[in-house]
């Protein structure tokens, strides 16, 4: 029976072009039909790939590859969502949070899941759904967070945030970021947010630079509903999902933020407590500045 694995890669850098080639031409001695985004291909230029398009690119494939930083991988979680096929990260980039292996690990990667050993997490994502007047209803998704934030730089945004059907405070603010565990090492962190562990299912509500008494980072059950209202007198707001898929929002737009139908699957090659990651991603000083005295 023929085996597909879809490869994603950041084809603008020379590195990451040489390592998705030999990744594929791995994939195809060993028996996979390998699958390239159509607008990579070109510069991936391999004998015996396919080319594909369109949000079914990963329909009936075993695996997702994706080679570069966490932009590719959150480009390659586009594809790799809908038709609910694992995806495994490769970091070709700088810190790569959401890679399982780093660049050194590449041939065993491969042989790891030539050999389908590997194990699959399941990420909780987030679904957001935007309304206005005048304008036709936003949908999309999120597996870091969802953020309004204000769309003029000198502007403060005025926010109204509901927590499960209840107004919870009303922000002067430069946006609100809703994030999810997965996402709260990436932009909730920078704002201030807390680190939870992936294994947790929970939801993140973090205030952007706030001028409120109470503007602290929430954790809420995952069955909670977060709902966002622009003030109808504020500035133009932007919705944002992922970094990648950006909407404005005017006056008056009320956003709903829940937890996502689809989670995305994430391939998982060894057994390693997220503290180890933790360490190692941010390089945080186990020993302390001081060294250790005992």
């Amino acid at each position: 029976m023929s085996r597909t694995a879809l490869l994603v890669t950041h084809t603008g850098r020379r590195r990451s072009t040489e390592h998705a080639r030999a990744v594929a031409a791995d994939l195809i001695a060993a028996g996979f039909e390998v699958r390239v985004v159509a607008e990579e291909a070109d510069d991936l230029d391999l004998p015996g790939v396919v080319p594909v398009t369109g949000p079914e690119a990963a329909e009936g494939a075993e695996i997702v590859f994706a080679l570069g930083g966490d932009g590719t991988f959150l480009r390659a979680a586009e594809l790799a969502r809908p038709a609910k096929v694992p995806l495994l990260g490769i970091n070709l980039g700088k810190v790569g949070f959401l890679a399982e292996a780093e660049i050194d690990d590449l041939d065993t990667a491969v042989r790891d899941v030539v050999e389908r050993n590997y194990s699959v997490d399941e990420r909780l994502t987030l679904d957001v759904t935007a309304e206005f007047e005048g304008g036709p209803t936003i949908e999309s998704w999120a597996l870091n967070e969802i953020s309004v934030e204000k769309g003029e730089r000198a502007q403060m945004l005025e926010l109204l945030v509901d927590v499960d059907g209840r107004p919870l405070s009303r922000y002067g603010c430069d946006g609100v970021i809703c994030a999810t565990p997965t996402g709260s090492t990436a932009y909730a962190f920078s704002g201030g947010g807390p680190v939870v562990w992936p294994e947790v299912e929970a939801l993140l509500l973090v205030p952007i630079s706030a001028h409120a008494l109470f503007s602290r980072p929430l954790v809420t059950a995952p069955t909670s509903t977060f709902v966002i209202t622009v003030d109808p007198f504020t500035t133009l707001a932007v919705l944002c999902c992922d970094g990648r898929r950006v909407y404005d929002l005017p006056p008056g737009a009320r956003v709903t933020v829940r937890r996502g139908t689809l989670p995305v699957r994430i391939v998982r090659l060894r057994a390693r407590p997220f503290t180890d990651r933790l360490v190692a991603k941010f390089d945080l000083p186990v020993q302390g500045w001081r060294g250790n005295r005992r």
